[in-house]
C-alpha cells in the first residue's frame, strides 16, 4: 500500500476526529441535560415556570456543558480513532510506509493545542454569557432568590486610610449594622482612631453614622456621639453582583479585574486567583488528554479495554484536578500549583510513557537488561 501524503493524511485524521468528537459530544450532552432535567424539573414545576422559560435555561446551560465535557470528550474520541485505525488495518500500513510514533505524537498535540484555544475562547465568550443567564433563570424565577434581597455578613473592605467592617450589610436598602471602622494616618500607617456605631445610612457622598462611639488611639478616650459622617465612596452594590459565589464564574479578563481591585482592597484573592488559574488549565488540559490518549492506546490494541482505561483516566484527572483547586482555594498550595497539579502530574506520567516508545536506545538497553536477568534467574534455578 503506497502510504498517503502527509497532508492528506493529516486532512483524513482531522474529519474522522471531529466525525467522532461531534458523536461523543452529542451523547455525553444529551446524558448531561438527561441527568440535569431529572434533577431540577420537579423544581420548575413548582416554581410554575412556562415550558419557554424552562427551555431557555437548558439551551443556555448547553454550551456550558460543551465547555465542560470537551477534555473528556476529546480523549474518548481520540482513543476511538486510534483503535478504528488498527482494527482496519490502516495504522499497520502507516507504520510498514515508514510513518514513525513521534510523527502522530506531534500531529495530535498541535491539533489537541488548537481545540484548547478554541475551548478557552469558547467557554469565556458563549459558555460563561450562557452560564450567567441560566444562573439569572434559576434564582430569580425558581429559587425567588433575588440578588436585590440578599444581605451580606461580616463584610470587610479597605479604603483610602480606612478599614471597615459591618456585622451585616443591605446594600439596596442602603443601610449597614454594626459597623467597626478604622482610620490610620497616611504618612505613619498608624492607627489614630476607632469607630463603633449600631448602624448607618449610605449614599453616594458617604456613610452616616449613628449611635456612635468614637475612641481616639493615643490616649484611648471615648466620646459618644449621635452621628458621624465619613466620605467612604465604596460602591455597596458591586458586592452582591459579584459576590464570592459569583466571582469565580467570572470570565477571565474580568476576573482578573476583579482580583486586582480586591487586592487594593486588602482583601484575600487566594480563591479567585486558583479559579483564574483553573480556567487556563482546564482549557488546555485537552493537551494532556491528547497525551493519555497515546498513552494509553500504546499499552494495548484491544478497542474496549482502552475505552475502559480512558473513562478510569478521566475520572482520575477531574479528582485530582479537584483537589488541586480545592487546596489552592483553602491555601494548602498556591493558586498556580493547585490549578495545574492535574495537568503536570498526567501529562508528565503520559509524557514520560511516549518519551519510551520515541526512544529506541532506550528500549533496547530495557530489552537487553530484562533478558539478562532472566538469563541470571535461569541460571540460579539451574
Amino acid at each position: 500500500m503506497r502510504l498517503p501524503r502527509i497532508g492528506a493524511l493529516s486532512g483524513y485524521l482531522v474529519r474522522q476526529n471531529l466525525f467522532l468528537m461531534a458523536a461523543c459530544l452529542g451523547a455525553g450532552t444529551f446524558i448531561y441535560l438527561l441527568a440535569d432535567i431529572a434533577d431540577r424539573l420537579e423544581h420548575f414545576l413548582e416554581a410554575a415556570l412556562t415550558w419557554r422559560q424552562i427551555i431557555t435555561y437548558f439551551v443556555m446551560k448547553i454550551p456550558l456543558i460543551f465547555s465542560q465535557i470537551l477534555p473528556a470528550v476529546f480523549l474518548l474520541a481520540v482513543v476511538l480513532q486510534i483503535g478504528l485505525l488498527v482494527r482496519n488495518r490502516e495504522m499497520m500500513a502507516l507504520r510498514a510506509g515508514g510513518l514513525a510514533v513521534s510523527w502522530f505524537i506531534r500531529f495530535f498535540v498541535i491539533y489537541a493545542l488548537v481545540w484548547s484555544l478554541a475551548q478557552l475562547f469558547f467557554s469565556q465568550f458563549v459558555a460563561s454569557y450562557g452560564e450567567q443567564a441560566a444562573t439569572r433563570i434559576w434564582r430569580e424565577e425558581v429559587r425567588k432568590h433575588q440578588l436585590d434581597k440578599k444581605a451580606l455578613q461580616n463584610l470587610w473592605f479597605r479604603e483610602g486610610a480606612y478599614i471597615v467592617h459591618a456585622g451585616e450589610a443591605q446594600p439596596t436598602l442602603s443601610r449597614v449594622d454594626d459597623v467597626t471602622l478604622y482610620e490610620f494616618d497616611r504618612d505613619t500607617n498608624r492607627l489614630t482612631r476607632i469607630m463603633l456605631a449600631k448602624r448607618g445610612l449610605v449614599d453616594e457622598h458617604g456613610w452616616g453614622l449613628l449611635d456612635v462611639w468614637e475612641i481616639e488611639a493615643s490616649d484611648f478616650t471615648a466620646t459618644k456621639l449621635l452621628t458621624s459622617f465619613i466620605p467612604l465612596r465604596q460602591n455597596m452594590r458591586s458586592f452582591l453582583n459579584e459576590g464570592s459565589s459569583d466571582r469565580a464564574d467570572l470570565p477571565l479578563w474580568n476576573l482578573g479585574q476583579v482580583i486586582d481591585e480586591l487586592k487594593e482592597s486588602g482583601s484575600n484573592v487566594e480563591r479567585l486567583r486558583t479559579a483564574w488559574h483553573g480556567k487556563l488549565s482546564y482549557a488546555f488540559s485537552i493537551v494532556v488528554m491528547a497525551l493519555l490518549a497515546l498513552a494509553v492506546t500504546s499499552f494495548c490494541e484491544n478497542l474496549y479495554v482502552n475505552i475502559v482505561l480512558s473513562l478510569v483516566m478521566i475520572f482520575s484527572y477531574y479528582g485530582l484536578y479537584v483537589l488541586g483547586i480545592t487546596t489552592g482555594q483553602k491555601g494548602l498550595l498556591s493558586p498556580i500549583v493547585g490549578a495545574w497539579l492535574a495537568n503536570v502530574g498526567f501529562g508528565s506520567l503520559a509524557g514520560g510513557r511516549l518519551f519510551w516508545l520515541c526512544s529506541p536506545r532506550l528500549m533496547a538497553r530495557a530489552h537487553r537488561w530484562r533478558d539478562g536477568l532472566s538469563r541470571r534467574l535461569s541460571r540460579r534455578e539451574a
